[in-house]
């Protein structure tokens, strides 16, 4: 079945990314359309990016990274859970990110983001990024303004988050089993 990583997006004490992560899973439990996980960066413990070669080369010495590449490399899919820090992507995810190449390619992503604008600044800086590392982003996103969604800083997810999860849910789906078919040369 296809398997999708929901990953949190913050490293930080008091972050909302794990919380907001574990409802994306029981909401995308609930449909059983694909195996989801929580994949939580703040338990990979990775230092600020230190290999000797970049990425895209391949050649990873240390076990951090090596351990990194098997967890991304085992999925076809991704649902980034991530606030908007200074307008932007947070650098824990960021640095995660960075850390990989070819174990990004051709899968999809999703995005679930929040912050005073709804995190969708974030999001924005976010797709260039996988671009780059050619993952497919699929056009609906969950966006969570922290006045509707996170009252008194307690997430109370919206009918309209609640919604807007369940659409992009279905792109990624979608998006993720055709890049499948891309992987495997079947197209």
């Amino acid at each position: 079945m296809t398997k999708i990583a929901i990953v949190t997006g913050s490293v930080r004490p008091g972050r909302q990314s794990r919380t907001v992560a574990d409802w994306v899973k029981a909401q995308a439990d609930a449909r059983g359309d694909a195996d989801y996980d929580v994949v939580d960066i703040a338990d990979l413990h990775l230092p600020v990016w230190d290999e000797a070669a970049p990425p895209a080369m391949g050649r990873y010495e240390k076990q951090a990274t090596k351990d990194w590449a098997a967890v991304v490399g085992s999925y076809d899919g991704f649902v980034f859970v991530l606030g908007e820090y200074n307008h932007s992507v947070p650098g824990a995810l960021k640095n995660a990110i960075d850390y990989l190449n070819a174990e990004w390619h051709n899968k999809a992503a999703g995005f679930v983001s929040y912050g005073s604008m709804g995190g969708a600044r974030a999001v924005e800086h976010l797709r260039g990024i996988l671009s780059e590392l050619q993952v497919a982003h699929v056009r609906n996103q969950v966006t969570m303004p922290m006045m509707t969604d996170f009252p008194d800083w307690q997430f109370s997810p919206s009918q309209a988050s609640v919604a807007g999860l369940a659409a992009m849910l279905d792109q990624l789906v979608v998006w993720t089993k055709a890049m499948e078919r891309v992987r495997s040369g079947t197209l």
